[in-house]
């Protein structure tokens, strides 16, 4: 009697797998929120807490209305001229835009603080210059 064959191989396991034991996978760390998205946060809350439009602040700032759009979506890295015009068309500095923000990134990582586990020492190596 002949038994048809398949093409593929069959595998026999020389001895069993050990058995591990079930243990829960930890669940991953938090990740931490972007300044660009923070900041695109703050600005847009502002603006729309002014009853503004994106094509007013945008003109006001000298800034393409598309670009400032990407900025409060938290598309884009604006640098701090940019940060600069947009806070200013709202009525606010660069500092208290970056302090609205720095509040916000704040709120959002307090229940992730942890003290530190490993102590602080003097470094207590060697130091050359030439």
């Amino acid at each position: 009697m002949t038994h048809p064959m398949s093409d593929e191989a069959r595998v026999i396991p020389l001895r069993p797998a050990p058995a591990r034991p079930r243990t829960p996978e930890p669940e991953p760390a938090p990740r931490e929120p972007l300044w660009r998205d923070l900041v695109g946060e703050v600005l847009r809350r502002e603006r729309q807490a002014q009853e503004r439009t994106l094509k007013d602040v945008a003109d006001e700032a000298r800034i393409s209305l598309p670009y400032l759009s990407e900025i409060e979506r938290g598309r884009k890295e604006a640098s701090s001229e940019v940060l600069a015009a947009a806070a200013h068309a709202l009525g606010l500095g660069l500092g208290d835009l970056l302090s609205l923000t720095h509040g916000e990134l704040s709120r959002r990582t307090a229940d992730r603080r942890r003290p530190a586990t490993v102590s602080h020492r003097p470094y207590q190596g060697l130091c050359l210059a030439a």
